[in-house]
């Protein structure tokens, strides 16, 4: 899309815009992934419009603790999704949101990697092309799942709007490009937040029934009445730590990293879109920015291990950023600043 084009998105653009497919490959290997289901099988509320629970493979069993685990047989489309998350900022069209998160985890069997999308990933993120998974294309190749979670009737935030404020993934062995994967995302820990509320919502990867990777985001949600909770510290703003490097960051980051992780959140591809949820220019997404900070990392990462970033402030479309690491006894820690001011974008650690 030419630049003068994407700036001047409506909103029916951005409704029914280019969501659906993220790459050709990836495409590819979610075919493979339906070709394991039965034919008469049917995408379910908010794919399809089915009512959930309608289809055969809306299976339910139990999940951890009070959790009812339902089962898909492929993994949701997330244009779908989004058209119905940017649908609910229509006045008259959203519905109301619930007091809880949902008593319900949903599961997909099967999940294949598909070599081309990966590399497609890799070359997004600054990651070697190898086939061996980044720490974080679990988190991409899962996220349809918590996509249909998140826009799910009654949760408690709505997807528009949302703020990832913090992300950890633990990485429990190395996960090959060969392997299949198995999935399941469930949303916990709905609390108070000085600007409204925040809650997680855990993706879990296993394999054979071993659990080999685990993310958790953190997602706040604004709401005009103060939620409580502990405020921040507005104290002064220590020094950055000295440059590793710098990253000038264009604008095509936004729109690459939505077609390689299915993340399209008009703020981060429109000016329009950013605008209309308090930004003035797009900005980066948070995982890309996590990604490329491991990727800088990359040579220097073990087996196993956690890593753990909260976002601070947005990176703006186009910055240069400043990238900084030290090693220390347990691991590393690393961050993310504006190259121009020093302000905090990313504060992360590795152990």
């Amino acid at each position: 899309m030419a630049k003068d084009q994407e700036d001047d998105l409506s909103l029916h653009d951005l409704i029914e815009g280019p969501t659906r497919d993220l790459t050709a490959a990836r495409a590819a290997a979610l075919a493979r992934t339906q070709a394991r289901s039965s034919s008469d099988d049917h995408e379910v509320d908010g794919t399809s419009e089915d009512p959930q629970g309608s289809q055969p493979h809306d299976r339910r069993s139990e999940g951890a603790g009070a959790r009812r685990r339902v089962a898909l047989s492929r993994l949701p489309a997330s244009g779908a999704l989004y058209r119905r998350a940017l649908l609910g900022v229509v006045p008259g069209v959203g519905g109301r949101r619930g007091g809880d998160v949902p008593g319900v985890e949903l599961a997909v069997g099967g999940v294949a990697v598909d070599p081309g999308h990966l590399a497609d990933y890799d070359r997004v993120c600054g990651f070697r092309l190898t086939d061996r998974l980044p720490p974080t294309y679990l988190h991409v190749l899962g996220f349809p799942l918590s996509l249909r979670l998140m826009t799910s009737p009654g949760f408690p935030i709505p997807l528009t709007g949302v703020v990832h404020v913090a992300n950890r993934i633990t990485v429990h062995r190395p996960v090959e490009a060969g392997e299949t994967v198995d999935f399941h995302t469930y949303a916990e820990n709905l609390r108070p937040h000085e600007r409204g509320r925040q809650l997680d919502v855990v993706l879990i990867g296993s394999i054979g029934g071993e659990e080999v990777w685990r993310g958790v985001s953190t997602y706040l949600g604004k709401e005009r009445a103060a939620g409580g909770g502990p405020r921040r510290d507005r104290g002064d703003r220590p020094a950055p730590p000295a440059a590793s490097a710098r990253w000038r960051v264009t604008p095509r980051v936004g729109t690459d990293y939505a077609r390689v992780s299915g993340d399209h959140n008009p703020i981060h591809t429109s000016k329009l879109g950013a605008r209309l949820f308090g930004f003035p220019r797009p900005i980066a997404h948070g995982m890309w920015s996590k990604a490329r900070c491991l990727a800088a990392l990359e040579p220097r990462l073990p087996e196993a291990y956690t890593v753990d970033v909260s976002f601070k402030l947005p990176v703006p479309l186009p910055s240069t950023v400043a990238f900084s690491a030290s090693a220390t006894g347990a691991g590393w820690d690393f961050a993310l600043h504006s190259a121009r001011d020093g302000r905090p974008h990313l504060v992360g650690s590795v152990r």
